[in-house]
Order: structure tokens, then sequence, then C-alpha cells
């Protein structure tokens, strides 16, 4: 623990009634990732069912999509509406101490930083809901379906410059230890700078060969 009587950097920050986190860490993670899995084996095996119409780049991008949209709308959604003071919760659910875990990554998050506020303020009002859209459009084959992705993945790309940059600029010194800056801050957002740019290249060459007269 700090000084502060919490484990979270900077040390001096201020985190009044800090009660320590009761879960390990795999069994914080444990759950996740197996929900995650269940998400994305369900939309394969459904995705499989639309009678051979879906090659498996497009069963591949439903699997991202819903994966991405339902952990935006649920981690957003708690930590906006139902974990305001995680951090002091004297009977913690899952998800005060599932942000208690990724604080030690980025402690913007225990402190409430009103640029993550905002950050998680369009993901839950956009960034979610357009991930399960596409989810639709593509299985559907509607004719936005490119657009939209693209849009989604450059609202995420620029989701993740704002909050690397605003680290940056803060001081980048958020994290626990270098273990929790690899494994949290940089890992586990990595997977939205390199997969939405895969996506918005390939949705942009999609769109680009529409609008190319026969």
């Amino acid at each position: 623990m700090g000084g502060h009587g919490h484990p979270y950097s900077p040390a001096e920050l201020e985190l009044p009634g800090f009660v320590p986190q009761r879960l390990s860490q795999g069994e914080i993670l444990a759950p996740f990732l197996a929900a995650s899995l269940l998400v994305v084996l369900a939309v394969w095996l459904i995705s499989g069912r639309c009678g051979g119409r879906l090659s498996r780049t497009d069963r591949s991008l439903m699997c991202w999509w819903a994966f991405t949209g339902l952990t935006h709308i649920v981690l957003a959604g708690s930590f906006l509406f139902f974990t305001p003071d995680f951090f002091s919760k004297e009977n913690p659910s899952y998800f005060d101490e599932l942000f208690k875990e990724y604080s030690k990554g980025d402690s913007r998050y225990a402190a409430r930083d009103t640029v993550i506020l905002a950050l998680e303020v369009i993901t839950i009002g956009f960034k979610g809901p357009a991930s399960l859209l596409a989810v639709y459009a593509i299985a559907t084959r509607k004719s936005y379906s490119y657009i939209l992705q693209f849009a989604a993945c450059l609202c995420q790309l620029y989701g993740c410059l704002v909050y690397f940059t605003t680290a940056s600029l803060a001081g980048f010194n958020f994290w626990a230890s270098p273990f929790y800056f690899w494994a949290y801050f940089v890992g586990a957002n990595s997977p939205w700078v390199v997969i939405p740019t895969l996506v918005a290249t390939r949705s942009w060459k999609k769109i680009s060969a529409r609008s190319i007269p026969s």
C-alpha cells in the first residue's frame, strides 16, 4: 500500500475511505475472459447458420463487434452509473473489484478523472450501440455496413488517442508498476488500436470500390 493507504500511483492520490481489494487478479480476470469467449463463440456459431451467406471475415467481424459493443456498454455503464465510489464500498460487487484492479494500470479511473468520464460517456452513448448495430448490419448485409464500421473505428481510434495523449500530458504516472503499465494501460487497450485500424482500412477499401463506376 502507498502512503495514502492505497496501491495506486501517484501515491498522493486522495481516495477517502479506500477499502482494499478482496478478489485476486485471477478471480477478476477469469470471469471477464470466460464471458468474452462465450460471446465470441456464440456469435461465431449463430453467424454460421446464416445459410453460408457470410464469409469467415464477416463472421469474425461480427464476433469482434459483438465483443467490443457489449464490453463498451457493460463496463462503461457500470463505471458511470453503478460504481461511482467503487474504491470505498464495504461490500463491493464484481465490477467494483474489476475497476480497483484496472486502476492499478490507470489510477484516473479511481480518481474519476473528467477525461475518463467524458470518454466513457462517448463509449456508452455511441461506440457501444454502433458496435452492436454493426453486428446486425453485417449479418443482414445492409448498405451502410462499411460506412458504419468505418465511423465506429474512427471513434474508437480517436478515443484511444485522447486516452493516451491526456495521460502523457498529465504526467504519465498513473500505473502502480511497469507490469500494470504494460499489461493494463498498454496491453488491455491495444486491441482497440490495432483491430479498428485494420477494420477501418478494410472498410475504406470497400467503400472506395463501390464508388468507382463500373
